[in-house]
């Protein structure tokens, strides 16, 4: 967002709490047959039950530009966070400013929305907008995204993993308790590695360090410090790696729910079959990549456990190389639909944000 009027810029007097807005707004692209073009929309606010002259945080005007608009595709959401302002009720309006079409799409204010879960679709919301502590802003739900879900599946993911190993690890008749201990030493690892690999590819700062991961870096760094571990604790490696695949795509099933739901490596807008989801900014009819990868492990979890449990190429390692290859060849399709673009990866995607 750029401010027209420093309200971004504005604090509030010394002693009181930060305060912020954030508001979602609907936003029709426009009829189908035209190319994605980007849109700008223009948001002021001012606080009501203002005695005497405002102050300059009571009033703000911003911009907020919608990259990758697709005509025909559904109608979308936008959200806004406002910071710098003072406590209390606001009155916000947001309009197009353009490109034309964009005007003649949405000729009036756009309407304020929220989101409705039952009817997985926007609601209509009425004013005023009540400011909040600035420090949970982003915690603030848009349309389309469960707060908290993308952490509450990946916890879930992890320790089902963990729980489900020992069945598999007795299966091929390797030692539960230095594996185990290799495998969480490996996640644990492995998130390092994710962490870093997710901040080389957005760049090093603290909107990096504080959220988003990449599953690259944590297909990378984990097996390597699985091994290592493995030889060191004694661990048959092949055994132990095969019977560790099954738990890993089954972690990987849940976990991609979760970023479905929190909004994160989202796919692209699309104007065919797709699912009503957001990025955490935009939300939008998109290709549910989060959706098809989640179903990808349950694939391979599924076929992985059954070839560990009939005992195929028993203590080779071949049934962990082997899912983990298909994993990896199938990721590298889905990343071709997803939204975000990267500095450098194993493909160059094409448009848009977004986590990876």
């Amino acid at each position: 967002m750029s401010s027209d009027t420093p309200a971004a810029a504005v604090r509030p007097a010394s002693g009181d709490e930060p305060q912020a807005l954030v508001v979602s707004h609907r936003f029709d692209p426009g009829p189908t047959g035209a190319p994605p073009y980007s849109a700008t929309i223009r948001i002021t606010g001012r606080r009501l039950g203002v005695a005497g002259t405002p102050a300059p945080d009571d009033r703000f005007s911003a911009t907020e530009t919608i990259v990758g608009a697709v005509p025909g595709s559904a109608p979308m959401s936008t959200t806004s966070w406002v910071y710098g302002i003072a406590a209390g009720d606001w009155e916000v309006t947001a309009e197009v400013v353009g490109p034309e079409r964009a005007r003649a799409a949405n000729p009036t204010a756009l309407p304020l929305v929220g989101w409705s879960w039952r009817r997985w679709a926007m609601v209509g919301v009425k004013g005023p907008t009540r400011t909040r502590w600035a420090l949970t802003a982003p915690l603030s739900a848009a349309p389309g995204v469960l707060t908290g879900s993308f952490l509450a599946a990946a916890t879930v993911a992890l320790l089902g993993a963990i729980a489900a190993q020992p069945l598999f690890l007795t299966h091929h008749g390797v030692p539960v308790g230095p594996a185990i201990a290799a495998s969480v030493l490996a996640m644990v690892l492995g998130g390092v590695g994710a962490k870093t690999w997710y901040m080389v590819l957005k760049g090093p700062s603290r909107a990096t360090l504080r959220e988003g991961w990449s599953v690259d870096g944590f297909l990378v760094s984990a097996p390597i410090v699985a091994v290592a571990s493995a030889l060191i604790l004694g661990v048959p490696i092949g055994g132990y790696l095969d019977a560790a695949a099954p738990t890993i795509f089954l972690a990987v099933a849940v976990g991609r729910v979760g970023c479905f739901l929190t909004g994160c490596c989202a796919g692209r807008i699309t104007t065919g079959r797709g699912i009503w989801s957001s990025d955490r900014r935009v939300g939008a009819r998109r290709v549910p990549a989060q959706l098809i990868e989640s179903a990808v492990g349950v694939v391979l979890s599924l076929l992985t456990a059954a070839l560990v449990l009939g005992r195929v190429a028993q203590g080779t390692g071949l049934v962990f190389v082997g899912s983990v290859a298909l994993y990896v060849a199938a990721r590298q399709g889905l990343l071709r639909v997803r939204a975000e673009t990267r500095r450098f990866s194993w493909r160059r995607a094409a448009q848009g944000p977004g986590a990876t």
